[in-house]
């Protein structure tokens, strides 16, 4: 595809708010491409041709570009088509040099501005499912809804998870005639209650004695996941995580996910991140998906199927982490061929056959072996004493940050 596109950001207050080189961009067009909204903010008289996005969107894109390559295309988006826009999908599908982005005044923008709010004090939440990670109290944060139910779904979440008391601004029409502001407890949202279709959300958290923050650091309490026993207890998926090393933008294959803990906090260390859980007991998997949506990381992606056959065709991880099935034939080399350079592999073991497994792979690929035993104070009669768990070996390496030519082509 060759086709260059203009993006313009038009703001509430539609064609009247246009500066002159967006203005002059949409005269200019051969193509207007854009929601029925935003096209009909265009005046009559100006001549493009008008075509509404495909549904679904990113699927359909390639063959209408297609369709209008070699003429001027201006794409019509809302406010800055780089905040949760149009403008970033079309980067993705066409490269940076072949979109050109003259944006408006962002919602976002927007926002803060209304509700006082410096933009270092706020974090701004583009998919409300994921709002569960950064609860805490007196945080700020500002919601791009979906539709006019988002503010009900947000309700009920914060009311479930004791923010009850937070203060939920609905923000709708910025920068139009039309423009209203209207505030409420969250646990005064009425059931039903729906909000204009086109608003921004503002969220002040405030913590009753029923919150429970979770944090971002590793090693959140075993009972914040649902499981059937088969979940990497918290002080091994800690240390897992710590040599894991989650960052930005990167990549974890979770391998016999279990209760998809390690996937999950793996996520939840920065909302970049991304997980692929590969787990072959259909309930389990059915769990993991459960977990990942009740703790704000809803875009995990579960993978149902037994390794090594069920990593076939997955992208490359950057970190690879394998809380069972370590003893399939193969598993553990084929893992380890499949990480990016620099790319890291934890695994644990519980079994002798195992423990045999990892120090075969330790001998061939390096790495550290840890022996993990962890012991809880419990009752014995009226005294208390310590409690094992059984014992853990974890290897963990990391791959060399080269490559030869032969294994990168």
């Amino acid at each position: 595809m060759n086709a260059r596109v203009v993006v313009v950001g038009i703001g509430g207050d539609g064609w009247a708010g246009l500066d002159e080189p967006r203005r002059r961009a949409v005269l200019g067009a051969d193509v207007l491409l854009g929601g029925e909204r935003h096209l009909g903010m265009v005046p009559g008289d100006v001549t493009a041709e008008r075509t509404q996005w495909p549904r679904p969107l990113r699927p359909g894109l390639p063959a209408l570009l297609e369709r209008y390559a070699g003429r001027r295309i201006v794409a019509l988006a809302s406010g800055d088509p780089l905040v949760a826009g149009v403008a970033t999908t079309l980067i993705d599908l066409l490269g940076a040099d072949a979109v050109e982005v003259l944006p408006a005044v962002s919602s976002v923008a927007l926002a803060r501005a209304r509700m006082r709010w410096p933009a270092e004090t706020v974090a701004v939440v583009r998919d409300h499912r994921a709002l569960v990670r950064e609860l805490a109290p007196g945080r700020r944060l500002l919601v791009l809804s979906a539709d006019q139910h988002t503010p009900g779904y947000v309700a009920a979440m914060l009311t479930g998870a004791g923010f009850g008391g937070s203060t939920l601004t609905v923000l709708s029409d910025l920068g139009s005639s039309a423009e209203a502001r209207s505030d409420c407890a969250a646990s005064d949202w009425e059931t039903g209650r729906e909000a204009p279709a086109l608003h921004v959300l503002a969220v002040e958290c405030v913590a009753d004695a029923a919150a429970r923050p979770l944090g971002w650091a590793p090693g959140l309490p075993d009972d914040a996941f649902a499981s059937d026993g088969q979940l990497t207890r918290r002080d091994l998926r800690a240390s897992a995580l710590s040599r894991l090393a989650p960052a930005p933008g990167q990549l974890l294959w979770d391998v016999g996910a279990g209760a998809g803990s390690v996937g999950i906090e793996w996520m939840r260390a920065h909302p970049s991140c991304r997980t692929i859980a590969v787990e072959a007991d259909p309930d389990r998997a059915a769990r993991v998906e459960r977990n990942a949506a009740a703790l704000g990381v809803p875009s995990l992606v579960v993978v149902h199927g037994r390794v090594p056959q069920a990593l076939d065709g997955l992208p490359r991880p950057d970190a690879v982490f394998i809380g069972g099935g370590g003893t399939a034939p193969g598993l553990l080399e084929q893992c380890w061929d499949a990480l990016r350079p620099g790319g890291r592999l934890v695994a644990h073991a519980v079994t002798l056959e195992t423990e045999r497994a990892v120090i075969d792979a330790r001998a061939d690929f390096g790495g550290e072996l840890t022996r993990l035993q962890v012991e809880h104070a419990d009752s014995i009669g009226r005294f208390t004493g310590w409690a094992p768990a059984r014992a853990v070996v974890q290897w963990a390496a990391v791959k060399p940050c080269f490559e030869s030519t032969e294994e990168t082509s």
